[in-house]
């Protein structure tokens, strides 16, 4: 088997995506995640694309930064046989890692959790439905 030195390896873009998404998801700039390791924002960077690998030491030490288990990297990782057969439910899908990952979708969680009227949280929830052309549960 012929393995393409120029290309990223998958589980290393999963652990940068997964890097990227705790990071905004704490409203952290690379800049700011790159000082508290001592490395440049370009180094975040290329952790977060998968084009540089990050170490064990380094990956602990951002696990206790962004306050996650080095475990959470590795959540859905591809090729991930962790999980039982059988009967089992499906591992989650991407979509909700995308959704956290994108701009619109951090802004949308950030303001929904801060409504503390459930009645109104529901609402929303109806709202967004309709939007997309869903049927009432």
């Amino acid at each position: 088997m012929i393995v393409n030195k120029k290309k990223p390896n998958p589980i290393d873009i999963h652990v940068g995506s997964r890097i990227r998404l705790r990071r905004t998801m704490m409203g952290m700039s690379q800049e700011k995640l790159g000082e508290s390791l001592g490395i440049t924002f370009q180094q975040i960077q290329k952790y977060e694309k998968g084009t540089n690998r990050v170490g064990a030491s380094r990956l602990q030490n951002i696990s206790s930064i962004l306050s996650v288990p080095v475990s959470f990297f590795f959540e859905d990782a591809p090729g991930d046989t962790s999980t039982p057969g059988g009967f089992s439910e499906a591992a989650s899908p991407n979509y909700v890692v995308d959704f956290l990952s994108s701009s619109e979708g951090l802004q949308l969680n950030r303001a929904f959790v801060r409504i503390e009227d459930p009645k109104v949280r529901r609402k929303l929830i109806e709202l967004a439905k309709a939007l997309a052309g869903d049927q009432p549960d």
